[in-house]
């Protein structure tokens, strides 16, 4: 299988990219990235400007895409900006991808996705998945977490307080409100892509702890 990789440099991505150079199953993994990353025999990682996608490069003809691409509103800056990445550079990535051939595509997309949400948020998730479903790929599968467990590069001191009382009152938590760990996201969407059942499907925070 070749697999492209979208956002391989974030905390679930990376779990992802390690799973995947491992797995015998994947025999390539292409990952776009904005600056030189770490090599490997399986790794293609080409440099590119996500405003300016190519269309035309050889990299894109793939078996499924895996996409962990995400910011924040505090690193963002502005809503536009927050959107621009979290939708509108992953259906780019898409809408070249299914051009090119890929018919299987895995979304982190997070808990209460809805396009009709009061909550931005949750609205633009809910926006990505309703336009990726438009692309007629054969198998689509949104990963839907809570929140995510692990040790991120930036701090987010809301996530931080949140995951000290999420972890203490975790024995007693319903599962879909516990911490969902990064690796576990991780594999379910390695999972998702390699099995590339037909249709679309959902994977809740229930079956990530």
């Amino acid at each position: 299988m070749k697999l492209l990789l979208v956002g391989s440099t974030g905390l679930v991505g990376r779990h992802v990219l390690d799973l995947a150079l491992a797995d015998e199953r994947i025999d390539a993994v292409i990952a776009p990235v904005r600056h030189d990353v770490t090599s490997h025999s399986k790794l293609l990682a080409p440099i590119v400007d996500f405003e300016h996608l190519p269309n035309d490069e050889d990299w894109w003809r793939v078996d499924g895409v895996i996409c962990t691409l995400g910011t924040t509103m505090r690193a963002a800056g502005s809503q536009e900006a927050f959107r621009r990445v979290d939708h509108d550079y992953v259906l780019a990535f898409a809408r070249i991808a299914r051009q090119h051939g890929a018919s299987t595509f895995a979304l982190n997309s997070a808990m209460g996705a809805n396009p009709s949400s009061r909550f931005f948020y949750n609205r633009v998730k809910g926006e990505l998945e309703r336009d990726l479903a438009t692309l007629d790929f054969q198998s689509l599968t949104f990963v839907r977490p809570g929140l995510i467990g692990g040790k991120r590069d930036e701090t987010r001191t809301a996530e931080r307080i949140a995951a000290i009382v999420l972890g203490a009152l975790h024995p007693i938590l319903p599962r879909h409100l516990r911490i969902n760990p990064s690796e576990r996201i991780a594999q379910a969407l390695i999972d998702a892509a390699i099995a590339a059942r037909p249709g679309a499907h959902i994977v809740g925070s229930a079956e990530l702890t």
